[in-house]
Protein backbone atom coordinates (compact mmCIF):
# COMPACT_ATOMS: atom_id res chain seq x y z
CA UNK A 1 0.00 0.00 0.00
CA UNK A 2 1.49 3.32 -1.10
CA UNK A 3 2.06 6.14 1.39
CA UNK A 4 -0.21 9.17 1.36
CA UNK A 5 1.09 12.08 -0.77
CA UNK A 6 2.25 15.15 1.16
CA UNK A 7 0.35 18.38 0.55
CA UNK A 8 3.07 21.05 0.42
CA UNK A 9 1.62 24.01 -1.47
CA UNK A 10 -1.54 25.28 -3.14
CA UNK A 11 -1.95 27.50 -6.17
CA UNK A 12 -4.43 26.86 -8.95
CA UNK A 13 -4.21 23.25 -7.82
CA UNK A 14 -2.94 21.43 -4.74
CA UNK A 15 0.69 20.40 -5.10
CA UNK A 16 1.77 17.13 -3.53
CA UNK A 17 5.15 15.48 -2.98
CA UNK A 18 5.01 11.76 -3.68
CA UNK A 19 6.76 9.81 -0.88
CA UNK A 20 8.11 7.18 -3.30
CA UNK A 21 9.93 9.98 -5.17
CA UNK A 22 11.49 11.69 -2.15
CA UNK A 23 14.58 9.47 -2.16
CA UNK A 24 15.44 11.22 -5.45
CA UNK A 25 16.43 14.28 -3.48
CA UNK A 26 15.36 17.89 -3.59
CA UNK A 27 16.22 21.57 -3.37
CA UNK A 28 14.67 24.36 -1.31
CA UNK A 29 16.17 27.68 -2.42
CA UNK A 30 15.49 31.37 -1.96
CA UNK A 31 16.78 34.59 -0.48
CA UNK A 32 16.85 35.20 3.27
CA UNK A 33 13.41 35.76 4.75
CA UNK A 34 11.40 34.27 1.86
CA UNK A 35 10.10 31.20 3.70
CA UNK A 36 12.63 28.38 3.22
CA UNK A 37 12.54 27.32 6.88
CA UNK A 38 8.74 27.00 6.94
CA UNK A 39 8.85 24.98 3.70
CA UNK A 40 11.38 22.64 5.29
CA UNK A 41 9.16 22.34 8.37
CA UNK A 42 6.04 21.56 6.30
CA UNK A 43 7.78 18.79 4.36
CA UNK A 44 9.42 17.38 7.50
CA UNK A 45 6.19 17.16 9.50
CA UNK A 46 4.40 15.62 6.52
CA UNK A 47 7.06 12.93 6.34
CA UNK A 48 6.84 12.32 10.09
CA UNK A 49 3.09 11.80 9.84
CA UNK A 50 3.53 8.99 7.30
CA UNK A 51 6.16 7.27 9.45
CA UNK A 52 9.34 8.60 7.82
CA UNK A 53 12.10 9.82 10.19
CA UNK A 54 13.93 12.99 9.20
CA UNK A 55 17.18 14.67 10.16
CA UNK A 56 17.77 18.41 10.12
CA UNK A 57 20.25 20.95 11.44
CA UNK A 58 18.77 23.87 13.37
CA UNK A 59 21.12 26.69 12.42
CA UNK A 60 19.00 29.58 13.71
CA UNK A 61 17.34 27.83 16.65
CA UNK A 62 13.83 28.13 15.21
CA UNK A 63 13.06 24.55 14.12
CA UNK A 64 12.43 23.16 17.59
CA UNK A 65 8.82 24.37 17.41
CA UNK A 66 8.02 21.35 15.24
CA UNK A 67 7.78 19.45 18.54
CA UNK A 68 4.76 21.49 19.64
CA UNK A 69 1.22 21.94 18.24
CA UNK A 70 0.75 25.19 16.32
CA UNK A 71 -2.01 27.74 16.80
CA UNK A 72 -2.29 31.30 18.11
CA UNK A 73 -0.41 32.61 15.08
CA UNK A 74 -2.39 35.22 13.12
CA UNK A 75 -0.33 34.72 9.95
CA UNK A 76 -0.97 30.97 10.01
CA UNK A 77 -4.70 31.54 10.54
CA UNK A 78 -4.73 33.98 7.62
CA UNK A 79 -2.95 31.53 5.33
CA UNK A 80 -5.34 28.70 6.27
CA UNK A 81 -8.27 30.93 5.33
CA UNK A 82 -6.59 32.18 2.15
CA UNK A 83 -5.92 28.65 0.88
CA UNK A 84 -9.29 27.32 1.98
CA UNK A 85 -7.75 24.43 3.91
CA UNK A 86 -10.55 22.32 5.41
CA UNK A 87 -10.36 20.52 8.77
CA UNK A 88 -6.90 21.94 9.46
CA UNK A 89 -5.72 20.71 12.87
CA UNK A 90 -2.64 21.55 14.90
CA UNK A 91 -0.19 18.93 16.13
CA UNK A 92 3.47 18.51 16.95
CA UNK A 93 5.91 15.78 15.90
CA UNK A 94 8.03 13.42 18.00
CA UNK A 95 11.48 14.98 18.26
CA UNK A 96 14.94 13.86 19.35
CA UNK A 97 17.36 16.70 20.04
CA UNK A 98 21.09 16.22 19.36
CA UNK A 99 24.06 18.47 19.99
CA UNK A 100 27.75 17.95 19.23
CA UNK A 101 28.52 19.88 22.42
CA UNK A 102 25.96 17.96 24.50
CA UNK A 103 24.25 21.13 25.74
CA UNK A 104 20.96 21.36 23.81
CA UNK A 105 20.55 17.68 23.01
CA UNK A 106 22.08 14.24 23.29
CA UNK A 107 25.82 14.24 22.48
CA UNK A 108 26.89 13.16 18.98
CA UNK A 109 30.30 11.57 18.59
CA UNK A 110 32.47 9.97 15.92
CA UNK A 111 35.84 8.30 16.26
CA UNK A 112 38.92 9.74 14.59
CA UNK A 113 39.34 6.51 12.61
CA UNK A 114 35.78 6.70 11.36
CA UNK A 115 36.14 10.31 10.23
CA UNK A 116 39.22 9.43 8.19
CA UNK A 117 42.19 11.51 6.98
CA UNK A 118 40.56 13.24 4.00
CA UNK A 119 37.82 14.96 5.99
CA UNK A 120 40.17 15.62 8.91
CA UNK A 121 42.60 17.19 6.46
CA UNK A 122 39.86 19.56 5.36
CA UNK A 123 38.99 20.41 8.96
CA UNK A 124 42.66 21.15 9.69
CA UNK A 125 43.13 23.27 6.52
CA UNK A 126 46.08 21.12 5.45
CA UNK A 127 47.81 21.55 2.12
CA UNK A 128 48.50 18.56 -0.14
CA UNK A 129 51.86 17.72 1.46
CA UNK A 130 50.50 17.99 5.00
CA UNK A 131 47.43 15.93 4.08
CA UNK A 132 49.76 13.25 2.72
CA UNK A 133 51.61 13.09 6.04
CA UNK A 134 48.29 12.81 7.90
CA UNK A 135 47.32 9.91 5.63
CA UNK A 136 50.68 8.32 6.42
CA UNK A 137 49.96 8.66 10.16
CA UNK A 138 46.66 6.82 9.68
CA UNK A 139 48.41 4.11 7.65
CA UNK A 140 50.98 3.50 10.38
CA UNK A 141 48.21 3.33 12.98
CA UNK A 142 46.35 0.85 10.75
CA UNK A 143 49.37 -1.37 10.26
CA UNK A 144 50.10 -1.54 13.99
CA UNK A 145 46.48 -1.91 15.14
CA UNK A 146 46.53 1.32 17.11
CA UNK A 147 43.00 2.61 17.63
CA UNK A 148 42.46 6.30 16.86
CA UNK A 149 39.33 7.17 18.81
CA UNK A 150 39.69 10.73 20.05
CA UNK A 151 41.89 13.78 19.58
CA UNK A 152 44.45 12.77 22.19
CA UNK A 153 44.94 9.48 20.29
CA UNK A 154 45.65 11.34 17.08
CA UNK A 155 47.93 13.87 18.79
CA UNK A 156 49.91 11.03 20.38
CA UNK A 157 50.12 9.19 17.07
CA UNK A 158 51.27 12.28 15.16
CA UNK A 159 53.90 13.00 17.80
CA UNK A 160 55.07 9.38 17.73
CA UNK A 161 55.46 9.40 13.95
CA UNK A 162 57.31 12.72 14.12
CA UNK A 163 59.64 11.51 16.87
CA UNK A 164 60.41 8.31 14.95
CA UNK A 165 60.45 9.72 11.43
CA UNK A 166 63.73 8.02 10.54
CA UNK A 167 62.36 4.64 11.63
CA UNK A 168 59.34 4.98 9.35
CA UNK A 169 61.00 6.63 6.35
CA UNK A 170 62.12 3.43 4.58
CA UNK A 171 58.70 1.74 4.65
CA UNK A 172 56.34 4.72 4.51
CA UNK A 173 58.21 7.63 2.94
CA UNK A 174 59.49 10.98 4.13
CA UNK A 175 57.84 12.58 7.15
CA UNK A 176 58.21 16.36 7.09
CA UNK A 177 58.83 17.98 10.45
CA UNK A 178 57.01 21.09 9.22
CA UNK A 179 53.94 19.02 8.27
CA UNK A 180 53.90 17.30 11.67
CA UNK A 181 53.95 20.75 13.28
CA UNK A 182 51.11 22.01 11.05
CA UNK A 183 48.95 19.01 11.93
CA UNK A 184 49.58 19.44 15.65
CA UNK A 185 48.71 23.14 15.49
CA UNK A 186 45.53 22.34 13.60
CA UNK A 187 44.54 19.75 16.18
CA UNK A 188 45.05 22.29 18.94
CA UNK A 189 42.79 24.77 17.15
CA UNK A 190 40.13 22.08 16.69
CA UNK A 191 40.27 21.32 20.38
CA UNK A 192 39.87 25.01 21.22
CA UNK A 193 36.70 25.03 19.08
CA UNK A 194 35.27 22.21 21.19
CA UNK A 195 35.90 19.38 18.72
CA UNK A 196 37.30 17.21 21.50
CA UNK A 197 33.67 16.69 22.56
CA UNK A 198 32.78 15.37 19.11
CA UNK A 199 35.56 12.81 18.76
CA UNK A 200 35.25 9.75 20.98
CA UNK A 201 32.84 7.07 22.15
CA UNK A 202 30.09 5.97 22.38
CA UNK A 203 29.77 6.77 18.72
CA UNK A 204 26.40 7.64 17.23
CA UNK A 205 24.39 4.55 16.25
CA UNK A 206 22.72 5.38 12.93
CA UNK A 207 19.76 3.20 13.87
CA UNK A 208 18.89 5.75 16.54
CA UNK A 209 18.02 8.21 13.76
CA UNK A 210 15.49 5.80 12.25
CA UNK A 211 13.02 5.62 15.14
CA UNK A 212 9.24 6.00 15.12
CA UNK A 213 7.02 6.73 18.13
CA UNK A 214 4.31 4.46 19.50
CA UNK A 215 1.81 5.97 17.05
CA UNK A 216 3.98 5.19 14.04
CA UNK A 217 5.10 8.79 13.44
CA UNK A 218 8.64 9.23 12.17
CA UNK A 219 11.14 10.78 14.56
CA UNK A 220 12.29 14.31 13.72
CA UNK A 221 15.99 14.43 14.61
CA UNK A 222 17.17 17.99 15.17
CA UNK A 223 20.81 18.82 15.77
CA UNK A 224 21.46 22.13 17.48
CA UNK A 225 23.74 23.92 15.04
CA UNK A 226 23.75 27.55 16.17
CA UNK A 227 27.10 27.13 17.92
CA UNK A 228 28.39 24.52 15.46
CA UNK A 229 27.61 26.90 12.59
CA UNK A 230 30.14 29.39 13.96
CA UNK A 231 32.76 27.05 12.45
CA UNK A 232 31.31 26.57 8.95
CA UNK A 233 33.86 23.99 7.87
CA UNK A 234 33.26 21.89 10.98
CA UNK A 235 29.49 22.18 10.44
CA UNK A 236 29.56 21.05 6.81
CA UNK A 237 32.11 18.29 7.42
CA UNK A 238 30.05 16.93 10.31
CA UNK A 239 26.92 16.71 8.14
CA UNK A 240 28.84 15.08 5.30
CA UNK A 241 30.25 12.51 7.73
CA UNK A 242 26.75 11.75 8.98
CA UNK A 243 25.39 11.40 5.45
CA UNK A 244 28.21 9.03 4.59
CA UNK A 245 27.59 6.99 7.74
CA UNK A 246 24.00 6.50 6.64
CA UNK A 247 25.21 5.25 3.28
CA UNK A 248 27.65 2.79 4.78
CA UNK A 249 25.39 1.34 7.44
CA UNK A 250 22.04 1.04 5.67
CA UNK A 251 21.34 -1.93 3.38
CA UNK A 252 20.48 -1.64 -0.30
CA UNK A 253 16.70 -1.39 -0.64
CA UNK A 254 16.05 0.05 -4.11
CA UNK A 255 12.93 2.16 -4.62
CA UNK A 256 10.56 2.01 -1.66
CA UNK A 257 7.01 3.31 -1.28
CA UNK A 258 8.46 5.86 1.14
CA UNK A 259 12.02 6.72 2.22
CA UNK A 260 13.68 5.23 5.28
CA UNK A 261 14.97 8.70 6.17
CA UNK A 262 15.03 12.18 4.64
CA UNK A 263 18.08 14.32 5.40
CA UNK A 264 17.81 18.14 5.19
CA UNK A 265 21.16 19.84 4.56
CA UNK A 266 20.70 23.52 5.50
CA UNK A 267 23.20 26.18 4.36
CA UNK A 268 24.32 23.66 1.77
CA UNK A 269 26.74 26.05 0.08
CA UNK A 270 29.14 25.49 2.99
CA UNK A 271 29.59 21.88 1.90
CA UNK A 272 31.02 22.92 -1.43
CA UNK A 273 32.99 26.07 -0.51
CA UNK A 274 36.71 25.53 -1.07
CA UNK A 275 36.23 21.76 -1.28
CA UNK A 276 39.14 20.09 -3.14
CA UNK A 277 38.32 18.20 -6.31
CA UNK A 278 38.79 14.79 -4.69
CA UNK A 279 36.26 15.65 -1.98
CA UNK A 280 33.80 17.11 -4.50
CA UNK A 281 33.87 13.84 -6.42
CA UNK A 282 33.14 11.87 -3.25
CA UNK A 283 30.29 14.20 -2.27
CA UNK A 284 28.69 13.68 -5.66
CA UNK A 285 29.21 9.94 -5.32
CA UNK A 286 27.59 9.77 -1.88
CA UNK A 287 24.57 11.81 -3.03
CA UNK A 288 24.13 9.63 -6.10
CA UNK A 289 24.49 6.30 -4.30
CA UNK A 290 22.58 6.98 -1.10
CA UNK A 291 19.27 6.91 -2.96
CA UNK A 292 19.60 3.12 -3.21
CA UNK A 293 19.67 2.98 0.60
CA UNK A 294 16.26 4.63 0.82
CA UNK A 295 17.63 8.01 1.96
CA UNK A 296 16.46 11.26 0.41
CA UNK A 297 18.51 14.45 0.71
CA UNK A 298 17.13 17.99 0.49
CA UNK A 299 19.66 20.78 0.07
CA UNK A 300 18.60 24.19 1.41
CA UNK A 301 20.47 27.20 0.07
CA UNK A 302 19.95 30.87 -0.72
CA UNK A 303 21.12 30.53 -4.29
CA UNK A 304 20.86 27.50 -6.61
CA UNK A 305 24.21 28.51 -8.09
CA UNK A 306 25.74 27.49 -4.75
CA UNK A 307 25.11 23.84 -5.67
CA UNK A 308 27.48 22.34 -8.27
CA UNK A 309 25.74 21.30 -11.50
CA UNK A 310 26.67 17.64 -11.04
CA UNK A 311 24.79 17.61 -7.72
CA UNK A 312 22.03 20.00 -8.76
CA UNK A 313 21.13 17.65 -11.62
CA UNK A 314 20.21 14.96 -9.08
CA UNK A 315 17.72 17.12 -7.18
CA UNK A 316 14.40 16.27 -8.80
CA UNK A 317 12.03 17.92 -6.29
CA UNK A 318 12.24 21.71 -6.32
CA UNK A 319 10.77 24.51 -4.22
CA UNK A 320 12.10 27.88 -5.35
CA UNK A 321 11.34 30.94 -3.23
CA UNK A 322 12.05 34.51 -4.30
CA UNK A 323 15.49 35.62 -5.44
CA UNK A 324 16.78 39.17 -5.69
CA UNK A 325 18.55 40.40 -8.83
CA UNK A 326 20.71 43.30 -7.68
CA UNK A 327 23.95 42.16 -9.37
CA UNK A 328 24.89 40.36 -12.60
CA UNK A 329 25.51 37.19 -10.56
CA UNK A 330 22.03 37.50 -9.05
CA UNK A 331 20.52 37.87 -12.51
CA UNK A 332 22.41 34.79 -13.66
CA UNK A 333 21.07 32.88 -10.67
CA UNK A 334 17.50 33.83 -11.54
CA UNK A 335 17.94 32.65 -15.13
CA UNK A 336 19.64 29.44 -13.99
CA UNK A 337 16.87 28.69 -11.49
CA UNK A 338 14.18 29.32 -14.10
CA UNK A 339 15.84 27.04 -16.65
CA UNK A 340 15.93 24.08 -14.28
CA UNK A 341 12.12 23.83 -14.18
CA UNK A 342 9.86 22.02 -16.61
CA UNK A 343 8.31 24.83 -18.64
CA UNK A 344 4.82 26.08 -17.88
CA UNK A 345 3.55 27.94 -20.99
CA UNK A 346 1.26 30.04 -18.80
CA UNK A 347 4.08 31.28 -16.55
CA UNK A 348 7.11 33.49 -17.06
CA UNK A 349 9.27 31.56 -14.60
CA UNK A 350 12.19 34.01 -14.44
CA UNK A 351 9.92 36.98 -13.82
CA UNK A 352 7.89 35.07 -11.26
CA UNK A 353 11.03 34.30 -9.20
CA UNK A 354 11.52 38.04 -8.72
CA UNK A 355 7.87 38.69 -7.81
CA UNK A 356 7.25 35.92 -5.27
CA UNK A 357 6.04 37.03 -1.84
CA UNK A 358 7.00 35.55 1.52
CA UNK A 359 5.76 31.97 1.71
CA UNK A 360 5.15 31.86 -2.03
CA UNK A 361 7.24 29.64 -4.30
CA UNK A 362 7.66 27.98 -7.65
CA UNK A 363 7.07 24.29 -7.06
CA UNK A 364 7.85 21.20 -9.10
CA UNK A 365 7.78 17.70 -7.62
CA UNK A 366 8.59 14.47 -9.41
CA UNK A 367 5.54 12.72 -10.83
CA UNK A 368 4.67 9.02 -10.66
CA UNK A 369 7.20 7.91 -13.29
CA UNK A 370 9.98 10.17 -12.07
CA UNK A 371 9.31 12.99 -14.54
CA UNK A 372 9.46 16.54 -13.11
CA UNK A 373 6.07 18.16 -12.80
CA UNK A 374 5.27 21.35 -14.69
CA UNK A 375 6.34 24.29 -12.53
CA UNK A 376 3.50 25.99 -10.64
CA UNK A 377 3.34 29.23 -8.70
CA UNK A 378 1.82 28.53 -5.31
CA UNK A 379 1.69 29.38 -1.63
CA UNK A 380 3.35 26.94 0.75
CA UNK A 381 0.82 25.50 3.20
CA UNK A 382 1.26 26.51 6.85
CA UNK A 383 2.71 23.92 9.21
CA UNK A 384 0.54 22.11 11.73
CA UNK A 385 3.27 22.57 14.33
CA UNK A 386 4.58 25.68 16.05
CA UNK A 387 6.72 28.11 14.08
CA UNK A 388 9.77 29.26 16.02
CA UNK A 389 11.78 28.19 19.08
CA UNK A 390 10.62 26.49 22.27
CA UNK A 391 11.48 27.25 25.87
CA UNK A 392 14.53 25.72 27.58
CA UNK A 393 12.15 23.89 29.91
CA UNK A 394 10.28 22.29 27.00
CA UNK A 395 13.57 21.21 25.43
CA UNK A 396 14.82 19.76 28.71
CA UNK A 397 11.63 17.73 29.13
CA UNK A 398 11.81 16.33 25.57
CA UNK A 399 15.46 15.32 26.07
CA UNK A 400 14.66 13.58 29.37
CA UNK A 401 11.84 11.57 27.78
CA UNK A 402 13.80 10.62 24.65
CA UNK A 403 14.20 7.01 23.54
CA UNK A 404 17.98 7.40 23.81
CA UNK A 405 18.05 9.34 27.08
CA UNK A 406 21.09 8.42 29.17
CA UNK A 407 22.90 6.40 26.50
CA UNK A 408 25.18 9.01 24.92
CA UNK A 409 25.57 11.41 27.83
CA UNK A 410 28.49 9.61 29.44
CA UNK A 411 31.68 9.54 27.36
CA UNK A 412 33.76 6.34 27.29
CA UNK A 413 37.56 6.28 27.14
CA UNK A 414 39.00 2.82 26.61
CA UNK A 415 42.57 1.85 25.84
CA UNK A 416 43.63 3.14 22.44
CA UNK A 417 46.65 4.74 20.76
CA UNK A 418 47.25 7.36 23.46
CA UNK A 419 47.32 4.88 26.34
CA UNK A 420 49.41 2.33 24.43
CA UNK A 421 51.99 4.81 23.15
CA UNK A 422 52.25 6.48 26.53
CA UNK A 423 52.55 3.33 28.59
CA UNK A 424 54.50 0.72 26.66
CA UNK A 425 58.21 0.34 26.05
CA UNK A 426 58.32 -2.11 23.14
CA UNK A 427 58.97 -0.87 19.57
CA UNK A 428 55.93 0.20 17.56
CA UNK A 429 56.58 -2.53 15.01
CA UNK A 430 55.48 -5.20 17.48
CA UNK A 431 51.78 -6.15 17.24
CA UNK A 432 49.51 -4.71 19.89
CA UNK A 433 47.07 -6.94 21.75
CA UNK A 434 43.51 -6.20 20.69
CA UNK A 435 40.37 -6.07 22.77
CA UNK A 436 37.71 -8.25 21.16
CA UNK A 437 34.29 -6.62 20.96
CA UNK A 438 31.33 -8.72 22.03
CA UNK A 439 28.07 -8.75 20.04
CA UNK A 440 25.67 -5.99 20.98
CA UNK A 441 22.85 -7.01 23.31
CA UNK A 442 19.28 -6.66 22.07
CA UNK A 443 18.39 -4.33 24.94
CA UNK A 444 20.55 -1.25 25.41
CA UNK A 445 22.38 -0.97 28.71
CA UNK A 446 24.04 2.40 29.02
CA UNK A 447 26.45 1.21 31.70
CA UNK A 448 27.79 -1.67 29.61
CA UNK A 449 31.02 -0.40 28.04
CA UNK A 450 31.40 -3.18 25.49
CA UNK A 451 27.80 -2.81 24.37
CA UNK A 452 28.15 0.95 24.12
CA UNK A 453 31.29 0.91 21.99
CA UNK A 454 30.80 -2.30 19.97
CA UNK A 455 29.57 -0.53 16.86
CA UNK A 456 32.53 1.83 16.57
CA UNK A 457 34.94 -0.88 17.70
CA UNK A 458 33.78 -3.10 14.87
CA UNK A 459 34.66 -0.35 12.42
CA UNK A 460 37.85 0.67 14.15
CA UNK A 461 39.52 -2.72 14.63
CA UNK A 462 40.82 -5.31 12.20
CA UNK A 463 38.88 -8.56 12.16
CA UNK A 464 41.89 -10.64 11.12
CA UNK A 465 45.66 -10.36 11.28
CA UNK A 466 47.10 -7.89 8.81
CA UNK A 467 43.76 -6.30 7.91
CA UNK A 468 43.58 -2.49 8.05
CA UNK A 469 41.34 -0.60 10.42
CA UNK A 470 38.18 0.19 8.50
CA UNK A 471 36.73 3.68 8.59
CA UNK A 472 33.29 3.23 7.13
CA UNK A 473 32.37 5.17 4.04
CA UNK A 474 34.89 7.87 4.93
CA UNK A 475 37.63 5.26 5.00
CA UNK A 476 36.69 3.70 1.66
CA UNK A 477 35.12 6.50 -0.36
CA UNK A 478 36.97 9.28 1.45
CA UNK A 479 39.87 7.35 2.88
CA UNK A 480 43.62 7.27 2.88
CA UNK A 481 45.57 7.95 -0.26
CA UNK A 482 48.24 5.28 -0.50
CA UNK A 483 51.77 6.54 -0.83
Amino acid sequence: MSAQPLLVAKGKTELYALPKMLNRHGLIAGATGTGKTVTLQVIAEGLSKIGVPVFMADVKGDLAGISQPGGNNPKVAERIKQLGLKDFGFSGCPVTFWDVFGEQGHPVRATISDMGPLLLGRLLDLNETQAGVLALVFKIADDHKLLLLDLKDLRAMVQHVGDNAKQFRTEYGNVSTASIGAIQRGLLQLEQQGADKFFGEPMLDIEDLLQTDNKGNGMVNIIAADRLFQSPKVYSTFLLWLLAELYENLPEVGDLEKPKLVFFFDEAHLLFNDAPRALMEKIEQVVRLIRSKGVGVFFISQNPLDIPDIVLGQLGNRVQHALRAHTPRDQKAVRAAAETFRVNPELDTAQAILELGVGEALVSFLEEKGVPGIVQRAFVCPPHSQIGPITPEQRKQIIAQSLVAGHYERAQDRESAYEILKGRAQPVAQPIARVEAKPRAAARQSDDLITAVMKSAGRAMASQAGREITRGILGSLLGTRRR
